[in-house]
């Protein structure tokens, strides 16, 4: 399926590795251009050169996403270098998981108000596209409660989706469209659930056994979707929270 998206412009925070990296080289497989951030220069230019050998142009700056004054600018310079702006996904997350306000502090900065912040400095370069989108990229841990331990983690996440719900509806009038996308355990190297795979075994076994497709998702299962969502395939789908977890959430997606 052609998703329309060739000589479109995306950007994507934290696109440097996991599912961030795999939003990226999946819009550039489609033929979009891709601006990208991360916190590691290193990592932001392999990413960038990756991207331009697949025949697309590529943007990246390294930034903290906390950092809204940074982030803004990198919207703002990455729609100026590309000619405009058609989409955004907020990728970014601290993973902080805990109970302590330091948590919660590091969970509301990076995955909570980067979204808003991306969000917000896309939204006039959005409209001028016509057919502006914005992705979300939040967890089942919003929607579920897997431990108190999680608390910090799963109480941002869950905020995404109000955020993304009210914005959908505020912005739709101005051809633009909000979603997010819940992903489940994503296993990818050197990620979360690799690392636990080599430090506790046992666990790992026992969150695997979680899911009733016998796997993980990888990273670009959860790519396909959010790329789907941004593009014009889906255009009249908006404030939708997308939940890719392969049936391991009990509870009925409404």
């Amino acid at each position: 399926m052609d998703l329309h998206l060739k000589g479109k412009h995306f950007l994507i925070t934290g696109g440097t590795r996991g599912i961030g990296r795999a939003i990226a080289e999946t819009f550039a497989d489609e033929g979009a251009d891709v601006s990208l951030c991360a916190r590691d220069d290193a990592a932001v230019q392999e990413a960038v050169a990756s991207l331009q050998a697949k025949g697309v142009r590529a943007f990246g700056r390294a930034l903290d996403v906390a950092d809204e004054a940074a982030l803004t600018a990198f919207v703002r310079d990455a729609a100026g270098h590309m000619g405009g702006l058609d989409g955004v996904v907020a990728n970014t997350s601290a993973m902080a998981s805990g109970t302590t306000a330091e948590d919660f502090e590091a969970a509301f900065r990076v995955d909570l108000m980067h979204t808003r912040a991306a969000a917000e400095a896309a939204i006039p370069h959005l409209e001028r596209s016509g057919a502006g989108s914005i992705v979300a990229i939040s967890s089942i841990s919003g929607i579920e409660d897997y431990g108190y331990d999680g608390v910090s983690y799963g109480t941002m996440k869950a905020a995404l989706f109000f955020y993304i719900k009210s914005l959908s509806r505020h912005v739709a009038a101005r051809g633009i469209r909000a979603n997010v996308v819940s992903p489940g355990t994503t296993l990818f190297p050197g990620g979360f659930w690799d690392k636990v795979r080599q430090e506790d075994p046992e666990g790992f076994a026992q969150n695997l056994a979680f899911n009733p497709m016998g796997r993980m998702a990888t990273a670009e299962d959860i790519a396909n979707v959010a790329v789907f969502l941004s593009s014009p395939r889906a255009g009249f789908v908006s404030g939708a929270n997308v939940v890719v977890d392969g049936t391991a959430t009990i509870r009925m997606q409404t």
